[in-house]
């Protein structure tokens, strides 16, 4: 069952789609230093904020919920090994796109096409409505999207975690702003859900359904990413609490999430200091250092070193790649 049937005959995104996807938002006609968004949009705005490391748990975990994405980060990722390197090869991607000059962000879409065109592969046990050893694609449609959308619902879970809500109004601005960051996935306008009401009823029904299911190794993997596993950060006790808190209740139950009174009391505590906290924190730690470098490229500047050096926490390198 996919929510949402993709209106292709074939489902996943060839080079020639993409490269349609990517000539579609060159035509919007944007400055193409300030890349796909700019220094005014919503997209930069949330993305920019540190706290969007908060939902990264729980975007993680609903990820490994889906079979063919499970599948593939088990068999062709570091994840278990070095989730360090799976969370900076995320957010390069990601903040590059968002961040970048409108060649680096084109760059970085064809990059990752490239690296899912790789990533194919079997089913190893059955779970939900996928057979044993049944076939699995990266570059398909309805498993891209389901990624996406893992992301850009995390995201302001994150975000209004820690700061006033989001109006209406920027809801449906940052959807609509999501959309074109979706077509750098290759996932073509009419294969998404048309506004946040509809997006959001994409999300609850792929997790009321039989497209979503968590095997075992599916279960092992996300107890090793909560318990920081292969890593040098241990996600403290608040932290577990908190995403397991965002989690569908479906998938606490079948991750094996505790959520007893301890936990719904660690969470409720870090919901009230966090926010005080976080809004104290000063410009170069509160935003990401990719945010900073698009910030100095705007004005012809070179990152300078805390940027330099927020970089290399978020993406792992120092500057934003692609840059010509």
């Amino acid at each position: 069952m996919d929510p949402l049937p993709t209106p292709k005959s074939s489902s996943e995104v060839s080079a020639s789609d993409l490269e349609a996807c990517i000539a579609a938002i060159d035509e919007q006609g944007n400055d193409r230093r300030a890349g796909i968004f700019g220094a005014n949009s919503i997209s930069w705005k949330i993305n920019r904020e540190s706290a969007l490391f908060l939902g990264a748990g729980r975007a993680a975990l609903l990820q490994l919920a889906h079979p063919w994405v499970a599948a593939a980060l088990d068999q062709h990722s570091s994840l278990l090994q070095n989730p360090i390197s799976r969370f900076h090869n995320t957010f390069r991607t990601v903040f590059t796109m968002v961040f970048g000059s409108a060649d680096q962000a084109f760059r970085a879409s064809r990059s990752l096409h490239l690296l899912h065109t790789r990533i194919r592969g079997k089913i190893p046990a059955a779970v939900a409505s996928y057979e044993k050893d049944s076939p699995y694609e990266a570059n398909h449609i309805p498993a891209l999207r389901w990624v996406y959308a893992t992301l850009i619902e995390s995201a302001v879970y994150a975000y209004e975690c820690v700061l006033p809500p989001l109006s209406d109004a920027e809801r449906a601005a940052y959807y609509s702003e999501a959309r074109v960051l979706a077509g750098l996935f290759g996932i073509p306008p009419d294969a998404l859900p048309p506004d946040w009401g509809a997006f959001k009823a994409y999300v609850y029904e792929m997790c009321q359904s039989q497209a979503l299911g968590v095997s075992e190794r599916s279960h092992f993997m996300a107890h090793r990413l909560l318990s920081g596993s292969g890593s040098w950060i241990m996600p403290p006790r608040w932290y577990r609490a908190l995403t397991t808190e965002w989690m569908p209740p479906r998938f606490r139950v079948e991750f094996g999430l505790r959520f007893g009174r301890a936990e719904e009391a660690s969470a409720a505590r870090a919901r009230w200091s966090l926010p005080r906290i976080y809004r104290s924190l000063p410009a170069a730690i509160r935003f990401v250092g990719p945010y900073h470098e698009a910030q100095a490229r705007l004005i012809d500047r070179t990152p300078d070193l805390p940027t330099r050096m927020s970089n290399r926490f978020w993406i792992g390198e120092a500057k934003l790649p692609f840059k010509e």
